[in-house]
């Protein structure tokens, strides 16, 4: 209700209103998702179509349990967990057991979200919980692929889909290595084209980088995304990875391989910008972004593991609270030190 001519009217922050509601945030996060999950169907066939299709379902009905059990309202219609869903299970193998990503799912949404209270109280991106549940136990399948752009995936169900729970089932084939594997254990470079266009294998969303780049290019522009973050993250492992190429280039990936290979485009655009689990401020931001970037090669080079991504977007999610209180501004700081943030 307006208030009368003449009538000074006091409210609390936040003053500024983006325009933009949650359920239209979260549609247009699932529209820049849609190019990538449709390119990862079809890369993998049938096997993406029915993990990704279990992933989400799986993280409705989690959600669903969580707002029943604890007697509030749905929160089905915002969107939100749809691209939890959608996120966690471009993570999995193409060819994961559906009851396992099922279990993933709950894990994501259970420990992830409704543990902290919900929507907005996350201190972790939720889908990469539940991605993080399942390598810790099922290290195997989570280590286990199958080819992209096989002969028969849009007419054939790989056997690992549908193994019973807890039960064995052998891969109808094998992918290899992922390139980063490769690269790490037996030093075999993929090359970038294939990289940048998805013409490899590994996870459902270690797809066509460049259309996760179109996608979140997308969300800068509508400004429900903030581009400091994969821009530091992204800057970050260039800039090591080419440091360390120029110093041994025998020993250390180039920076291109090191950018489109693995989730690191995925993560750096979808994930690590999780506008609950990252900083506020625009240098906290930049800090988190590098602190991820950083790690990620850490762990990729350094590491037992190939890949760092997940690990390394936890990790930031964790100091996110203690970087935006590193970086607080004062609330009469003087002008010359707010242009400086």
């Amino acid at each position: 209700m307006p208030s009368a001519p003449g009538t000074l009217e006091i409210r609390t922050s936040p003053h500024v209103l983006s325009g933009y509601s949650v359920d239209t945030i979260m549609f247009n996060v699932v529209l820049a998702l849609l190019p990538t999950a449709a390119f990862a169907v079809w890369a993998f066939g049938l096997a993406a179509l029915v993990t990704l299709t279990a992933a989400v379902a799986s993280c409705l009905a989690a959600e669903w349990l969580a707002c029943k059990s604890s007697g509030s309202p749905s929160t089905l219609g915002d969107g939100s967990v749809v691209i939890t869903g959608l996120l966690y299970g471009l993570t999995l193998p193409p060819a994961c057991p559906l009851w396992i990503t099922a279990v993933g799912g709950f894990a994501a949404v259970g420990l992830g979200k409704a543990l902290f209270g919900g929507l907005g109280q996350n201190p972790f991106n939720p889908a990469l919980v539940g991605r993080a549940f399942l390598q810790a136990a099922f290290p195997v399948t989570m280590t286990t692929f199958t080819p992209a752009f096989g002969a028969e995936r849009f007419t054939t169900l790989p056997g690992t889909s549908l193994a019973p729970p807890f039960g064995r089932a052998e891969p109808d084939a094998f992918s290899g290595a992922t390139p980063l594997a490769a690269w790490k254990f037996d030093g075999e470079l993929a090359q970038t084209s294939d990289l940048a266009f998805g013409l490899v294998g590994g996870s459902t969303g270690e797809t066509c980088a460049l259309l996760i780049a179109v996608g979140g290019l997308y969300l800068i522009a509508r400004n429900m995304m903030s581009w400091r973050i994969p821009a530091a993250m992204l800057g970050a492992v260039a800039l090591a990875s080419a440091a360390l190429h120029v110093w041994a280039p025998e020993a250390y990936a180039p920076p291109l391989f090191m950018l489109f290979s693995g989730g690191l485009m995925l993560g750096a655009v979808f994930m690590a910008t999780d506008m609950v689990a990252s900083p506020m401020t625009h240098t906290g931001c930049w800090i988190y972004g590098a602190l991820i970037g950083a790690v990620v090669v850490v762990i990729r080079i350094w590491g037992a593991m190939p890949e760092g991504v997940m690990y390394a977007i936890l990790l930031g999610n964790a100091a996110s609270p203690l970087i935006d209180r590193l970086v607080q501004p004062g609330v009469f700081a003087p002008p010359a030190a707010e242009s400086a943030r």
